[in-house]
């Protein structure tokens, strides 16, 4: 709490008195950060006839964010309760229910389950950000690199693709 208020400029009691505690502060950025993806997502309107680029839209934001994925793999790693956890499920389920109806209309694959096509589909677009360092030791170049960056969106589009784009 030191170094954020540090950063912040304020001076730690005043910190402390805003958000109460070290968990609180971390649900109240954790849950903003969670709602300014789900808001740059264009679902509601995609039906998700272009999965690709639903999916470059998730690697667009993690690389726009990477704080994201850092703040869940630290909720991944507490013993906590997940922050706003049935929220968060609501708005999965809902999201794997249109997966669910893009499969049932021939917009994507139906060989995988809903909930685990989005997974990966998420995962795919994320995992870039979580171990920077696999992705540099595998490919060999840093994530900084703007063409590099280029060339990981168009290889997660492509594998959206591949992965979801129904079998003809």
């Amino acid at each position: 709490m030191s170094r954020i208020a540090e950063r912040a400029g304020l001076n730690k009691e005043r910190l402390y008195n805003y958000f109460g505690d070290k968990r609180s502060l971390f649900e109240t950025v954790l849950t903003a950060e969670l709602e300014k993806l789900a808001a740059s997502l264009p679902l509601a309107s995609s039906g998700f006839e272009d999965i690709g680029e639903y999916t470059g839209c998730i690697f667009d934001y993690h690389a726009g964010h990477p704080e994201l994925t850092r703040l869940l793999l630290w909720e991944g790693l507490g013993r906590a309760p997940a922050v706003n956890e049935a929220g968060r499920t609501e708005r999965y389920q809902r999201t794997v229910a249109m997966v669910a109806e893009a499969q049932h209309r021939g917009v994507l694959n139906a060989d995988l389950e809903p909930a685990k096509l989005l997974f990966l589909l998420i995962a795919l677009a994320a995992w870039w950000f979580a171990v920077p360092q696999l992705a540099r030791m595998i490919t060999g170049v840093e994530g900084s690199d703007v063409q590099e960056l280029r060339q990981r969106r168009l290889c997660v589009v492509r594998a959206a693709q591949h992965l979801a784009s129904p079998r003809r």
